[in-house]
């Protein structure tokens, strides 16, 4: 039984990590306003960009649905993107 004191410092080590990791565990509301939070940042720039692209194709000439294409694509990526940056921000 030499290894005791080691056994016991790392036994105690692994419960603090536990009981830490109990105690700092998010709750429900929080996890629900961050889902909440990444959906804005998702769903915003997409919706701006493809009424920003239907207003372009408004003003043009003749039927051309280009421009709103253009900003669902374009929307789709500033929303992936900032979805990225809070998911990454997020992060320990």
């Amino acid at each position: 039984m030499t290894d005791a004191p080691q056994w016991r410092e790392a036994v105690e080590a692994d419960a603090e990590r536990l009981r830490r990791a109990a105690r700092d565990r998010p709750g429900l509301m929080r996890q629900t306003l961050y889902l909440g939070t990444l959906g804005l940042v998702f769903v915003l720039p997409l919706v701006a960009a493809t009424y920003a692209g239907h207003w372009i194709d408004l003003r043009l000439p003749g039927y051309s649905v280009r421009g709103t294409l253009s900003g669902i694509f374009v929307g789709l990526a500033f929303g992936a993107f900032n979805a990225y940056l809070l998911i990454r921000e997020r992060k320990p």
